[in-house]
């Protein structure tokens, strides 16, 4: 018997991992806030998280943070009563682990296995069905659902147990904010020396500054390209939030939180929140003198055109 899915959040990954799954032939069931969300991804809209919930028997999340996490499966009274027993709960979300470990101990009260799974490549490896999914929880419950993870990622790390999967997430989520605002800075600070860009990137690219985003961000901003529909600066700040929480809950120091913090706290600050979060260069170019990594060409004057 095939096991019925369901996913809940179909937004800018869940709506393009939920189209990997329907265009590999797998009917899905979807319920968003945005019904041409889900119409959008070609799955069957549902009127509820509950009622999607009810009819499935894998059930994918793909929500925001865990306070919407919280509030679709702790607070709606009607979601826990309608997973099915023996139903598997795929978290895809960037979530708090400690709320990862309440929600999947909950669930287990009901015979449901919980997976808390982050996945990380952004928009663009969703839409090749290239991401990396980082799990934490039951090994067996995972083997289960790889058929349908197969769909849009290609790598599927078991972390550990519950919330093993979220921690790792956070901290993948850090490396990541700290080198995307420490080039965005280092960018900057070489327009306004006069270097050429491109031969910048080619240096650092060769050299021990060489990271995700000199190699796979910059060469793309630098022609204009921001590579929109990735991570918003809002969500990126939110990030490192719940990263710093969970090291203070760990009870380790956190001696770098303060750059990406600053930096994508000014992007918020600046109007730039629902910005892809490449652009918090920008946002440091505002405050350095109006810098712009690329200056779009002027349009050509007409003849008789005032200058």
């Amino acid at each position: 018997m095939t096991d019925v899915i369901g996913f809940i959040g179909l937004g800018n990954m869940g709506g393009r991992m939920t189209r990997r799954v329907v265009d590999g032939g797998v009917e899905v069931l979807g319920f968003d806030m945005q019904r041409s969300a889900v119409e959008a991804a070609g799955a069957k809209p549902l009127g509820s998280a509950a009622e999607v919930a009810g009819a499935s028997d894998v059930v994918f999340l793909s929500l925001p943070d865990s306070k919407v996490v919280e509030k679709v499966v702790l607070e709606d009274e009607s979601f826990i009563p309608a997973l099915r027993e023996g139903a598997v709960v795929v978290d895809l979300s960037t979530a708090a682990p400690a709320s990862t470990k309440r929600i999947s101990a909950r669930l287990a009260e009901r015979g449901v296995a919980y997976l808390d799974a982050g996945i990380s490549g952004g928009a663009a490896a969703a839409e090749k069905g290239a991401l990396t999914l980082m799990v934490g929880g039951d090994a067996a419950a995972l083997e289960r659902v790889q058929p349908v993870l197969a769909h849009f990622a290609t790598n599927v790390f078991l972390m550990g147990d519950s919330g093993a999967g979220h921690s790792t997430k956070l901290l993948n989520n850090f490396l990541n904010a700290i080198s995307l605002a420490a080039t965005a800075e280092v960018m900057v600070a070489a327009k306004k020396a006069g270097l050429d860009l491109a031969t910048v990137l080619d240096v650092l690219n060769s050299s021990s500054g060489v990271n995700f985003a000199t190699l796979n961000r910059f060469p793309k901003i630098i022609t204009g390209d921001y590579l929109k529909g990735g991570l918003t600066n809002a969500l990126m700040m939110k990030d490192v939030v719940l990263y710093v929480d969970h090291l203070h809950e760990l009870g380790v120091a956190s001696l770098n939180s303060a750059g990406p913090l600053a930096s994508f706290g000014l992007a918020q600050s600046l109007g730039y929140g629902q910005e892809i979060s490449n652009t918090v260069v920008d946002a440091i170019g505002d405050v350095s003198g109006r810098v712009r990594l690329h200056e779009p060409e002027s349009t050509p004057r007409h003849e008789g055109q005032k200058p």
